[in-house]
């Protein structure tokens, strides 16, 4: 069943998709969106239709996605839409999941316009507002991981940076056929139609959106970069660490490996204190090598103790 909000100037029709034989009735010319009626059942992702090859009869039609669960892939909310100036019908729109959407509210606020292009767009802006709620919890949860990351680098704030990569990408997935929508209100409306109080507020929300997106994307990429150069720091200090550990024990298999020898004549045997010499000519040698290491810069910060807090040390 059909429910219908009007204005004295404009209609907006609400329908379901299991109401498809009134659909027809609604439009003043069927055969212009044959091809929309036809895709409302099988449709599963966004498109958009502009028309306008009848001055007289202009219209955009489409589906859009509006919902996406940042889990599974196939949990998303689609609604399908046909626009004119004097009416405009949603298909399958569930307010139910605009939690910040106040209906009564909003339908006030459509008294005030004089087309459905602005019904329209109080619409789209409404479905925004819910976006941007679900940003601003985001950012709540982007700013305790800028701090996590400080205190705790591990692969599991890694896994949590990565996951907001992927969150942001779905909201500027949900973003793009909005943009696309706005543009093409232009391309078949003008933009003296689209100029009006009402959809100069939807596209300032959805130029502020973007905007929001663009800098938490900066945000997620600087700390990949961050961690990147955290971690290959770390990965060449412990190469590095490995490396000079080797090199200082070093003189230990080498007297190790000769004094160990089975040859029949080795004057070092028949020493007295041939074990103590043995064990100051590896100190020794050992302390020289270390030293010149040290000299050279070569062992870094890998012998010191690590600092609490400290990205690298």
């Amino acid at each position: 069943m059909k429910k219908i909000y009007s204005t004295s100037n404009w209609e907006w029709y609400r329908m379901e998709s299991d109401n498809m034989s009134e659909l027809k009735k609604l439009v003043d010319h069927p055969q212009y969106c044959n091809y929309w009626i036809n895709r409302i059942n099988n449709n599963e992702s966004n498109y958009l239709e502009v028309s306008t090859f009848n001055p007289e009869y202009l219209y955009l039609s489409g589906s859009i996605i509006y919902l996406q669960n940042s889990k599974v892939q196939n949990e998303n909310d689609l609604f399908h839409f046909f626009i004119t100036k004097e009416y405009f019908i949603t298909v399958d729109l569930d307010f139910s999941n605009l939690p910040e959407t106040v209906v009564s509210e909003m339908l006030m606020e459509m008294e005030y316009t004089s087309t459905a292009i602005e019904g329209f767009f109080i619409l789209i802006g409404e479905m925004i507002k819910n976006y941007l709620a679900k940003i601003d919890d985001f950012e709540l949860r982007l700013n305790q991981l800028l701090w996590d990351l400080k205190e705790k680098n591990n692969i599991e704030i890694l896994e949590r940076i990565h996951h907001a990569r992927h969150e942001i990408l779905i909201w500027k997935n949900l973003m793009i056929p909005i943009k696309e929508i706005q543009i093409g209100m232009e391309e078949v409306f003008g933009e003296e139609l689209t100029s009006f109080t009402a959809c100069k507020r939807t596209n300032k929300r959805i130029e502020r959106t973007l905007h929001l997106l663009k800098e938490y994307q900066q945000e997620i990429d600087a700390l990949v970069d961050f961690e990147v150069v955290v971690s290959s720091h770390r990965g060449n200090e412990i190469m590095k660490t490995l490396t000079v550990l080797t090199t200082l024990f070093t003189p230990i298999a080498a007297w190790g490996a000769l004094w160990g020898m089975n040859f029949k004549f080795m004057p070092e045997l028949d020493l007295k204190f041939g074990y103590l010499y043995s064990l100051i000519v590896i100190a020794v040698t050992t302390l020289i090598l270390y030293f010149y290491l040290k000299m050279k810069g070569w062992t870094g910060d890998i012998l010191k103790s690590s600092k609490k807090h400290s990205f690298f040390k």
